[in-house]
């Protein structure tokens, strides 16, 4: 863990976006967000502009993952300069009118904050996702989140692998923040899930008004799980999956796979066992909409990152 160092003055977050249904079949988002849109008088905060907005709204109206190709992979830089016509596939159509309203991403002029929120599948409970170690305001903003809610966890996934990270709705903002909370079947709605994320975005809201309003916040440490690579289902020379979750896996997010663990189970009853180097934390574990993405669950590794003392520039 690095040493902390002095106080770092970051721009005000005066303009806001909480985007559902990037994902149209992940529904406490889509949700929260359609009630926001109907009356957001629990998401106004002192001198803060905050815009519910669904971001997929054809997906959604299908209660569908997606129409023709993944929002939340369709923010690259080759996709936001193409010639928009007819050939591009909705969702890049979608990725670039985003980018128009909310960024342009990586500019001056773009949002300063977007919590863009999902649910998993897998038993992750609440967990919001970094882009970037070394954005303190983010990590000071995580840091009041988990205070406001102890008890209770809120854990954090680290996705900044160069190999591995892929281009958000959320990337266009200035502080990119992803919210997954699970498990909650595709297509459903649980209550406690729902309230749960609605919970996590009102104490994320306070933290920009404080901050807003002139509150230094001093150095903390963050625990992390940095994503380290994505462990795909074992399969035959056709493609076709051979193996299953170990039932001693499934549902054990977050939870220490050591080598020689039980990883996989073999249609008949084998147990292929974990074989890598050091323990590692499973998450997003049989997650159903990362089968077509050939991935059974994520490896991390934990690690403690240093925020410095934040204060309004």
């Amino acid at each position: 863990m690095s040493s902390f160092s002095s106080c770092q003055s970051v721009r005000e977050a005066r303009r806001v976006a909480i985007f559902g249904g990037t994902h149209g079949n992940e529904l406490s988002g889509v949700t929260l967000v359609h009630l926001w849109m109907k009356n957001g008088t629990e998401i106004q905060r002192r001198g803060v502009e905050t815009r519910p907005f669904i971001t997929n709204p054809r997906a959604v109206e299908k209660c569908s993952r997606y129409v023709d190709t993944d929002l939340n992979r369709a923010f690259t830089p080759e996709n936001l300069s193409a010639p928009a016509d007819g050939q591009l596939p909705y969702e890049v159509l979608r990725a670039q009118e985003i980018n128009r309203m909310f960024g342009p991403k990586g500019s001056p002029d773009a949002y300063d904050v977007i919590f863009d929120l999902h649910n998993t599948t897998s038993n992750m409970g609440c967990t919001l996702i970094l882009e970037s170690s070394k954005d303190h305001f983010n990590l000071q903003m995580i840091n009041y989140i988990q205070k406001a809610l102890a008890p209770a966890s809120c854990l954090v996934l680290l996705n900044e692998h160069p190999l591995l990270k892929y281009s958000t709705a959320r990337s266009v903002a200035k502080h990119p923040v992803g919210l997954e909370v699970g498990p909650q079947p595709q297509g459903v709605l649980r209550s406690n899930i729902f309230e749960s994320m609605r919970e996590i975005l009102k104490h994320a809201l306070d933290f920009i008004e404080l901050f807003n309003e002139g509150v230094e916040f001093p150095p903390c440490s963050v625990p992390v799980f940095r994503v380290s690579e994505r462990v795909d289902y074992p399969r035959d020379a056709n493609g076709n999956i051979m193996a299953m979750v170990h039932p001693n896996l499934q549902d054990c997010d977050w939870e220490p796979l050591n080598p020689g663990d039980p990883m996989f189970q073999t249609f008949d009853g084998k147990t292929i066992r974990y074989q890598g180097s050091g323990t590692i934390y499973p998450t997003f574990i049989n997650e159903a909409a990362y089968y077509e993405k050939q991935q059974a669950f994520v490896a991390t590794r934990r690690e403690t990152l240093s925020a410095n003392a934040v204060r309004k520039a």
